[in-house]
């Protein structure tokens, strides 16, 4: 990486990245001045947008597959009282440009949304970070603490892939035919049915960004190729079962009980493989961070 722009910066007209919708430019909007978008140009080509905002010990959040940084909105401001906040968009998602290179196979798959995150963080986050990963972002923050290549003190993994070659054969049939394709196509009433959160105001505006992220004009094509290195139609998805008793961090598993894409169980399998990590179970889906916003807040408040 060569460096950031100055909090604030949107991306160019030249940089391929649509600029945020109307939905998420008022979330952005409501977050200023606490919590500013930056863009950090990559030494390879690119950038990676996030957000920033807080001061204190460094605290990275990794969404998951096609959401963005904007989606973390409901904790944000709890947090940056209490922690410098770096909320990644990762590669080809959010105001994140794609990354290059090749996405033949898993390990491509997952370079792609690595690589260019460790860069950015080993500039801006020198110091001991807590990293907190939901689902593809756990995956990311996994590999990331494997990695040893930025200073990981502790983990949050929530509903994390990674754990195990499990996933859902209806999470998976979703996943190929493409979320985005989906949205698109039902509109974001019928959308919004298929992963509801409760019916609140606070959470109707989070389908409503959901909605508008799935749907951007030009689409999410090379994430997307990226994504399906990592979760084929039928065989294991991939994870580092094998590698979990290497994680040094303390580690705590955040798991939805009707997780309907990835089942407890991985997480149940993950702690017994590590002495430092635990299980805190929520009585919510695969979203338990956005669904019950206070169950991740307490965690990172111990």
């Amino acid at each position: 990486m060569t460096g950031g722009s100055s909090p604030g910066h949107a991306p160019g007209p030249g940089s391929g990245v649509p600029p945020p919708g109307p939905v998420e430019a008022e979330v952005l909007g409501e977050l200023a001045p606490g919590v500013v978008p930056r863009e950090c140009p990559l030494a390879g080509g690119g950038t990676l947008r996030l957000l920033e905002g807080g001061e204190g010990p460094p605290l990275v959040l990794l969404h998951g597959r096609g959401s963005a940084a904007s989606t973390w909105f409901p904790l944000l401001p709890a947090l940056v009282r209490e922690h410098r906040v770096l909320a990644v968009d990762l590669p080809g998602f959010g105001g994140s440009p794609a990354a290059p290179g090749p996405l033949r196979t898993a390990e491509d798959g997952l370079r792609f949304f690595v690589e260019p995150v460790e860069a950015v963080l080993s500039a801006l986050a020198p110091g001991p970070m807590t990293l907190v990963g939901h689902s593809l972002g756990g995956l990311v923050a996994l590999e990331l603490a494997l990695r040893g290549r930025v200073p990981v003190e502790r983990l949050v993994l929530v509903d994390a892939m990674g754990l195990g070659p499990e996933m859902a054969r209806e999470a998976r049939l979703f996943f190929r035919v493409g979320p985005e394709r989906v949205a698109r196509v039902l509109g974001p009433r019928l959308f919004g049915r298929l992963a509801p959160l409760p019916d609140t105001p606070l959470h109707r505006r989070l389908m409503a960004l959901d909605y508008e992220l799935m749907t951007v004009r030009a689409g999410r094509a090379r994430a997307t190729r990226a994504f399906n290195t990592l979760v084929p139609l039928t065989g294991d998805v991939f994870h580092r079962r094998e590698r979990l008793n290497e994680v040094r961090p303390p580690t705590v598993y955040l798991w939805g009980e009707n997780d309907g894409v990835l089942p407890v169980s991985l997480a149940e399998a993950a702690v017994r493989e590590q002495p430092s990590a635990r299980l805190v179970r929520v009585r919510a889906g695969h979203s338990p961070h956005l669904e019950q916003p206070d169950c991740l807040l307490s965690e990172l408040r111990e």
